[in-house]
């Protein structure tokens, strides 16, 4: 089990928290530091079961100064998450072939 986890995000925390007490002790990769490559963020979102834009977060500086207006194709808006990982939402909790976002964080419980 792994938790995509940014230590400066109230949900993150919240969700590491929830884990934790529910005696989940996951794996914690910080993706800032630790950016999954463009193969794990695909990985990641067919777990998610979601399209590459819904995991964007469209409210960051990175979007709105970069890709704001622009249709880009799944593997391009992979490749820039990997190039901008703020825009990668947050928390992601992956368990064996399953993933959920961890808003709210009670999300995740569904897959333990």
């Amino acid at each position: 089990m792994k938790l995509l986890h940014n230590p400066r995000c109230a949900k993150s925390r919240q969700t590491l928290a929830l884990l934790k007490e529910n005696n989940i002790q996951p794996e914690i990769v910080e993706y800032l530091k630790n950016v999954p490559t463009q193969a794990e963020l695909s990985d990641i979102i067919q777990k998610l079961n979601i399209s590459p834009y819904q995991l964007l977060r469209r409210t960051e500086s990175d979007f709105k100064e970069n890709f704001k207006g622009k249709e880009l194709s799944g593997s391009e808006w992979i490749s820039a998450m990997v190039k901008y990982p703020k825009l990668i939402e947050r928390p992601i909790f992956i368990n064996g072939e399953k993933a959920r976002l961890g808003r709210p964080p009670e999300k995740v419980l569904e897959i333990i």
